[in-house]
C-alpha cells in the first residue's frame, strides 16, 4: 500500500521474503518501511503495528450481531541507523533520498494462532501497519497483509481411528417398508487431494427406487452476541446405482477425493470451520436418509503421513491398472477373434429425475438384448452361391 501526498512520494511496507506465501506460529515476520518525500518533511516518529484478529458480523432480524477476537499484537517505534535526530527525536527527510526503517517480530508459538480465513460473515486477518507521525499534521499510515496457516497433523491417534454409523428410516407416506444404511471409513483425518474410501451397505424394503450418494460437506459456524449462524456447503459428491424395492447394495472401497479446501479451523472461539462426509439415500416422495461421519482436514506434508502415503500409493496403483486395462491393442482383432456373444453392454435409460439439486437424471440398467452371432466364413460363401 502506497500513500501519496504533497510531501510523500513513497510510503510502503516490503517484507524480507516477498515470495513467502504464509507464516506459521513461531515464525519471524520482518521487513522494511520505505519512505521517499517530495519536499523537506519533518517526521517525529515512525511506528510499526503487527496485529492478528478475527471478526464476525451479520444481521439477525433487526439486530446487528458483531464480535471480535484478538490473537496477537506487536507495537514498536522504528529508528533509522546513521540518521541524525533532533533533541525531540524527530528527523528531517529530504527529496531525492530513499529512507528505510527496518522491523522484525516473532509470531506467538504454534497453537496460539488460528489460520487466516475469509468467509461470508467473518474473517481472520493478519497484517502489519506503519504509522508516520508528523508535527501538527495528520498521521499517515500504510498496511500490508500476510497469511498464517497453523499446521494440523492428521496422523494423531484420534484421527487415525475408523468411523462407523448405522441408521434406518421408515419412508414418510410410504408405510410399506423402510430404508437402512450403515457406513464406515478407515480414518477421520485427511489432506487435500487424498481419497476417502467408503464401505457402506444399503437396504431398500419400500416400494420406491432409491439412490445412494455421498458428499463432502463444509460447515461454517459464526458466533456473535450469544447468537450462532451456520452455513453448510456441498464441496464434492459421488453417487451409486439405483436400488429397486426388496434389493440391497454395497460400496466396498468407493472413493471420493478431498478437493482443494482450507484445513479445518477448530481453535477460533467465534469462527469454526468443520467438515463431514455425508452419506445419504435419495427417496422419492420422502425425506432423505442422512448419515454424517465427521472429518478433519489437515495441512499437507505434516508428520510421517504413512497412512496417507499408502492410501495415495494404493489409489495410484489402482488408477494405473485401470489405465492399463483401457489401453487399445496395437493391432485390430481378426474376424475369428470376435466373440460370438455380441450384446449391448448395459445401455443407460433415464429412470426418474433427481430432486437433490443435480441436473443429471438417475439411470437404470435396461434389459439385456441378445443379438445373433456373426456368420461364419463358410456361411457367407454358401449365401453368395445361392444368390448367383
Amino acid at each position: 500500500m502506497v500513500a501519496m501526498t504533497k510531501k510523500l512520494k513513497t510510503f510502503q511496507i516490503i517484507f524480507s521474503d516477498p515470495s513467502k506465501t504464509f507464516y506459521c506460529g513461531g515464525d519471524q515476520v520482518s521487513g522494511r518501511v520505505e519512505v521517499e518525500v517530495c519536499d523537506v518533511t519533518r517526521v517525529s516518529a515512525v511506528k510499526i503495528l503487527g496485529l492478528g484478529c478475527a471478526k464476525v458480523e451479520y444481521a439477525k432480524g433487526k439486530q446487528r450481531c458483531r464480535q471480535e477476537a484478538e490473537y496477537f499484537r506487536y507495537q514498536a517505534v522504528l529508528q533509522m541507523q546513521d540518521q541524525p535526530t533532533d533533541a525531540d527525536g524527530s528527523v528531517v527527510l529530504r527529496p531525492g533520498n530513499k529512507y528505510e526503517y527496518t522491523f522484525g517480530f516473532e509470531l506467538p508459538d504454534q497453537g496460539k494462532l488460528v489460520s487466516s480465513y475469509k468467509g461470508k460473515f467473518g474473517y481472520v486477518h493478519y497484517y502489519v501497519k506503519a504509522l508516520m507521525e508528523r508535527p501538527q499534521q495528520p498521521v499517515l499510515e500504510c498496511k500490508k497483509s500476510f497469511e498464517v496457516e497453523e499446521p494440523l497433523d492428521v496422523n494423531t491417534p484420534d484421527l487415525l481411528v475408523s468411523g462407523m454409523k448405522e441408521k434406518k428410516v421408515t419412508c414418510m407416506f410410504i408405510p410399506d417398508g423402510q430404508v437402512s444404511l450403515n457406513a464406515k471409513i478407515d480414518r477421520r483425518g485427511f489432506c487435500e487431494g487424498e481419497d476417502i474410501c467408503i464401505n457402506a451397505k444399503f437396504e431398500n424394503t419400500c416400494s420406491r427406487i432409491v439412490v445412494p450418494k455421498a458428499a463432502i460437506i463444509a460447515k461454517h459456524t459464526y458466533q456473535a452476541n450469544g447468537r450462532t449462524k451456520v452455513l453448510r456447503q456441498k464441496l464434492s459428491s459421488v453417487r451409486g446405482n439405483h436400488i429397486i424395492s426388496g434389493m440391497c447394495d454395497a460400496w466396498q472401497g468407493k472413493t471420493i477425493r478431498v478437493p482443494k479446501i482450507k484445513p479445518s479451523m477448530l481453535g477460533c472461539n467465534i469462527i469454526r470451520v468443520e467438515y463431514a462426509l455425508m452419506i445419504y439415500v435419495h427417496i422419492p416422495g420422502s425425506e432423505k436418509l442422512i448419515l454424517e461421519l465427521p472429518l478433519v482436514i489437515g495441512t499437507a506434508g505434516m508428520g510421517s503421513r504413512t497412512n496417507s502415503v499408502s492410501s495415495q500409493d494404493s489409489s495410484a496403483s489402482t488408477a494405473s491398472q485401470s489405465w492399463v486395462s483401457l489401453r487399445m491393442p496395437s493391432d485390430p482383432p481378426s474376424y475369428c477373434d470376435v466373440t460370438r456373444d455380441c450384446r449391448l453392454d448395459q445401455p443407460l435409460t433415464p429412470l426418474l429425475d433427481d430432486f437433490d439439486g443435480d441436473d443429471s437424471p438417475i439411470f437404470m440398467n435396461a434389459p439385456v438384448f441378445q443379438y445373433p452371432p456373426p456368420p461364419a466364413y463358410s456361411e457367407v460363401g454358401i449365401s453368395d452361391k445361392l444368390l448367383q
